[in-house]
């Protein structure tokens, strides 16, 4: 397992002249109109991909800015080791208790990831960027 507890195949066995095991996810998403909309990155091992999948749909589905989406508390569960894994403020106690009911174990983590992200308004060119604070990230842009 990697220090996440994720397994590999015999395929990611570390072995000379191999890569790592790697959920590297950098992502771009456009709008319909296929205009740059957000660019969006993070390291975090087996969290990257949730990370990622969670700033997108904070800013689309739910319409935060991406400062908003990336601060906003993370969750992640994988298959193995079987755990949700939490940060704080990001499950109610009553969600907990009750998916723990149904056989979910969680466990806390102080963070997951540090995105590092970029949006881009298509109406008016504005550009805003976001660095996680998770690990003292700042972003800037002129």
């Amino acid at each position: 397992p990697n220090i996440y507890g994720l397994l590999g195949a015999e395929a990611n066995a570390i072995e000379p002249g191999k890569r790592m095991l790697s959920s590297m996810t950098p992502t771009i998403v456009e709008t319909p109109k296929g205009e740059l909309f957000l660019v969006i990155g993070s390291p975090g091992g087996s969290t990257i991909i949730t990370t990622v999948a969670q700033i997108i749909m904070n800013v689309i589905d739910f319409e935060m800015n991406i400062e908003d989406a990336v601060e906003l508390p993370r969750f992640h569960h994988q298959w193995f080791p079987e755990y949700v894994f939490y940060e704080p403020f990001g499950i109610s106690q009553e969600t907990i208790d009750l998916l723990t009911a149904r056989g979910y174990i969680f466990e806390l983590r102080n963070s997951m990831g540090e995105a590092n992200c970029i949006q881009i308004i298509p109406e008016t060119g504005d550009i805003y960027v976001s660095g996680d604070s998770r690990r003292g990230g700042v972003a800037g842009a002129y």
